[in-house]
């Protein structure tokens, strides 16, 4: 499972991010990295972008960008 399947009020936890470079560093830095738990919040009507609580802020991403977060539902 992907952080882009995550549906609003489903909880998980994040396993690894699979892609390497700056979209790498600057999901770490949004405080995305292994072990981190995470709950879905909203999903546009379009279903881009998603929005998660993480570390006890709303983060907003991009469906693309989410769907290189590897994880595991609760």
């Amino acid at each position: 499972m992907t952080l882009a399947d995550l549906k609003p009020g489903q909880s998980g936890k994040i396993l690894k991010i699979r892609i390497v470079g700056n979209l790498k560093r600057r999901l770490m830095d949004m405080g995305i990295i292994a072990g981190t738990p995470v709950r879905g919040e909203k999903v546009a009507p379009l279903g881009d972008p998603i929005e998660v609580h993480i570390k006890g802020y709303q983060l907003s991403l991009r469906k693309d960008e989410a769907d290189k977060v590897e994880m595991e539902a609760d």
